[in-house]
């Protein structure tokens, strides 16, 4: 049996290095993919309310369109908020150049050799570049929510025949189990983003309040901001308190201004994180922490910025699915959430 579960894992480990593989050379394939599962798990309620009241095709068609509107507002959101605080800092980039010449000097002064090798390869300039060359590859995403709005329009029209295929298809006890695991890992991505929303709406009320209060300059943008980049767990939120601190920095004439608005914010995106957040979600979306960080960044390695956002429910799915099967279920059990104390009391006892 020892050897058994060793080889289990070992196919395992063997399979996952390949199915990683495959993903990061066909991304252009499966990055839309998984885009169009993700969005069909979470409009797919809509779409079978509809349908039962009215012809599939229409109710096709107003799932998508009500789907298309709210990826365009969100996007028009991202755009507005980002293209305002963008021009403020290309405006100011002489002013921040010469911060930042100042702290390359104060850095030489007390002998800190690096700081000068740093001055010849990086520049305020070289940032902005680097920032318009991220805005020019956010442009070209276009193609690519092409290709995955037509992989939901394709997959919502063939949930139901799917469903029955698997019950044709394999046994009876298989297809109770991939489709009791296919709803329940649809459930957990609708749960996580529902909570998730809710904590951005938190996050950018009390980011933008903030920014208000601290007379900080685009106080509305900075929110807006905060509210779409936390969608991206550990990253978003540190760009999002990153960006105001630079404004910051041009904006106050104290070194103590600059470090309150920056350890404020990291505050607010704390407690909503790591103290509100979990006790929102429960324990059906508890993951391991460093199950939620790997993820984050094993997907942005892979699929770039939209690993990053698509990360932790891929994560979650396979947890869910792993829970369903006793052969993989000590992964669900050793990287999910906490675990029901009351059977090992019963089996103490």
């Amino acid at each position: 049996m020892a050897r058994d579960s060793t080889l289990d894992v070992s196919v395992g480990i063997i399979a996952a290095v390949l199915v990683s593989a495959a993903a990061y050379q066909a991304s252009a394939v499966f990055a839309p993919l998984a885009l169009a599962l993700f969005i069909i798990a979470i409009v797919w309620p809509l779409q079978s309310w509809l349908q039962a009241r009215m012809p599939g095709l229409l109710a096709l068609a107003i799932t998508m369109t009500a789907t298309v509107a709210a990826c365009l507002f969100f996007a028009s959101l991202v755009v507005w908020g980002f293209g305002r605080v963008g021009r403020s800092l290309i405006a100011d980039s002489a002013r921040y150049q010469a911060l930042y010449d100042s702290a390359i000097a104060w850095l030489d002064g007390h002998g800190i050799s690096v700081a000068g090798l740093w001055s010849e390869h990086f520049n305020v300039g070289w940032l902005l570049r680097w920032a318009s060359q991220v805005t020019g590859r956010v442009n070209t995403t276009l193609s690519f929510w092409l290709i995955a709005l037509v992989y939901v329009i394709l997959g919502l029209m063939e949930v139901e025949d799917l469903r029955r295929r698997i019950e044709a298809a394999a046994s009876k006890e298989t297809a109770r189990v991939v489709l009791a695991a296919t709803a329940a890992t649809a459930h957990k991505i609708r749960k996580y983003m529902e909570v998730r929303t809710q904590m951005s709406l938190a996050t950018g009320v009390l980011v933008g309040a903030f920014a208000w209060a601290a007379g900080l300059q685009f106080a509305l943008e900075w929110g807006v901001i905060a509210f779409a980049l936390n969608y991206i767990p550990f990253i978003g939120p540190f760009v999002a308190t990153l960006f105001p601190t630079l404004l910051a920095m041009a904006q106050f004439a104290t070194w103590q201004a600059v470090i309150g608005v920056f350890v404020c914010l990291n505050i607010i995106q704390f407690v909503v994180g790591s103290y509100i957040e979990p006790r929102v979600s429960g324990v059906a979306l508890a993951m391991s922490p460093l199950v939620v960080l790997f993820a984050v960044f094993f997907w942005t390695f892979l699929w770039g910025l939209f690993g990053a956002f698509i990360g932790v429910p891929i994560a979650l799915a396979i947890l869910t699915f792993c829970s369903y099967w006793p052969s993989s279920r000590w992964v669900s059990d050793l990287f999910g959430g906490p675990m029901d104390p009351r059977p090992l009391e019963k089996s103490a006892s």
